[in-house]
């Protein structure tokens, strides 16, 4: 089985001993993306636009594996507060429009670097 790694610039890298991403068997595995701005490194502490860059991050890394959100079966969220729950919905809607992942969303006790929240997905390729 190949595994093909993943990287880009337009995502933050990874803060520790992992990718940015893997391909095998056709299937695209992103790790989590935490609200940091790639040009700047900035973690975005505001819920709204840390949902939306965590979004805009797993949409880089897919597109890089040549894949796009339509192409998302599966999605995970996790948040340190389960309250934004509407929120994050009203932002994650804006990119699942007509297509609709499987997803789940939990809340967590700590996110790295006291992340609000944290997204990763499955795509195909």
């Amino acid at each position: 089985m190949a595994i093909e790694y993943i990287s880009t610039e337009k995502a933050p890298k990874a803060i520790g001993p992992y990718s940015q991403g893997i391909i095998s068997s056709g299937l695209i595995f992103t790790s989590g993306q935490l609200p940091i701005d790639p040009s700047t490194g900035e973690l975005i502490t505001d819920i709204k636009l840390a949902t939306r860059t965590c979004l805009e991050n797993v949409k880089a890394i897919l597109e890089e594996a040549g894949s796009k959100l339509d192409n998302v079966i599966k999605v995970t969220v996790f948040v340190k507060d389960i309250n934004d729950f509407s929120i994050i919905n009203e932002v994650y809607g804006e990119y699942f429009t007509n297509h609709k992942p499987a997803r789940s969303l939990v809340q967590v006790s700590e996110l790295p670097k006291g992340g609000l929240i944290e997204i990763e997905a499955i795509a195909t390729k």
